[in-house]
C-alpha cells in the first residue's frame, strides 16, 4: 500500500466525511495480516492537510463494538502513512458536567472489555511485532494532540470538557445502573464501548492517539428515564456540529505535530 506522508487518521462514523472544506481524493479497499478493516479508507485533504477516514462500525453501520477488527483498523491506517489518529467516540455521560451533546477530550481510560484481540505482540502471524514489549500506557491520549483539540474548541466557541476518564465497556448492550455506580466509584466520567483496544494498539504502533468524545446520553441511572435511540439521535444531531468544527480547525496543527519526531 502506498503511504500518504503526514496524513491524519480519523476513526468515527461515515458522517465525518461531510466536513466543511474537505476534498475527497479517493477511496481504497485494503487488507492487513489481521484481515480487512471495518471499511474502505477514504482519503482527502482538509485545509491542505492529508486525511484518511475509517468508519469504525463499517459503511453502512453494521459491526458491533465487540466485533470491530481494531488491529486491522489501526494497521491499515499505519500502512497508509497515518501517524496521528483522532478517535471520535459516542459516549454516555457519568460526570454531572457531561450531559448529552457535550464534547469531551478525555485524559485517561479504564478498560473493562474482555476477549477482544488487543495486541500486535502475539503468536507467529506474519506482521506481528517481533518481540513482546510491555508498552508504557501511563498516558493513553497524546497530550500535545489533546491541547490542539482543546485550542480549536476554544477558538470556535465549542463548549467542551477538557478532562475525564473514559470507561470502556464490552457492549453491545448498555450498562446497568449498578455497573455505572461502580464505574463512578472507580473514577470514570464517561462510558463507551469503542475506546479499547483502539488506544492501546495505536500506542503499540508508536502512533499519537487522541479521543474526541461526544456524549449522546446520560449513562444508566443518571437520568429519570430509560435510554432511547431517539434521545441518542437528537444528541448526535446537536453535538456533531461542534465535533466537526474542532476537526476542521485542528487539522493544520495536528499535521505539524505529526511531522515532529514520534515519542519514544
Amino acid at each position: 500500500m502506498s503511504e500518504i506522508s503526514g496524513a491524519i487518521g480519523i476513526i468515527g462514523g461515515t458522517g465525518l466525511t461531510t466536513l466543511a472544506g474537505l476534498e475527497i481524493t479517493g477511496t481504497r479497499t485494503v487488507e492487513t495480516p489481521w484481515g480487512a478493516p471495518s471499511s474502505e479508507l477514504t482519503e482527502g485533504r482538509l485545509d491542505g492537510q492529508p486525511v484518511v477516514f475509517l468508519s469504525r462500525h463499517g459503511n453502512p453501520h453494521r459491526i458491533p463494538p465487540h466485533e470491530v477488527n481494531y488491529r486491522a483498523n489501526l494497521k491499515a491506517l499505519y500502512d497508509a502513512g497515518v501517524r496521528t489518529v483522532v478517535g471520535v467516540n459516542a459516549v454516555g455521560g457519568i460526570h454531572p458536567d457531561m450531559g448529552p451533546a457535550c464534547v469531551v477530550i478525555p485524559e485517561q481510560i479504564i478498560d473493562y472489555t474482555w476477549g477482544r484481540p488487543s495486541t500486535f505482540f502475539e503468536g507467529s502471524l506474519e506482521g506481528n511485532l517481533d518481540k513482546v514489549t510491555h508498552i508504557d500506557f501511563t498516558w493513553p491520549y497524546d497530550q500535545a494532540a489533546r491541547d490542539i483539540l482543546a485550542q480549536a474548541a476554544t477558538a470556535h466557541n465549542v463548549s467542551f470538557a477538557g478532562f475525564g476518564v473514559y470507561g470502556a465497556t464490552q457492549g453491545p448492550r448498555l450498562e446497568t445502573a449498578a455497573e455505572i455506580r461502580r464505574m463512578e466509584r472507580d473514577g470514570c466520567d464517561l462510558v463507551g464501548m469503542t475506546g479499547m483496544p483502539e488506544a492501546a494498539l495505536a500506542a503499540e504502533l508508536g502512533m499519537r492517539y487522541v479521543c474526541l468524545g461526544l456524549v449522546v446520553n446520560w449513562a444508566a441511572g443518571k437520568s429519570d428515564h430509560i435510554i432511547t435511540m431517539e434521545e441518542i439521535e437528537a444528541a448526535i444531531e446537536q453535538g456533531m456540529s461542534g465535533v466537526r468544527h474542532i476537526l476542521e480547525a485542528s487539522m493544520a496543527d495536528l499535521g505539524a505535530l505529526t511531522a515532529l519526531p514520534q515519542p519514544s
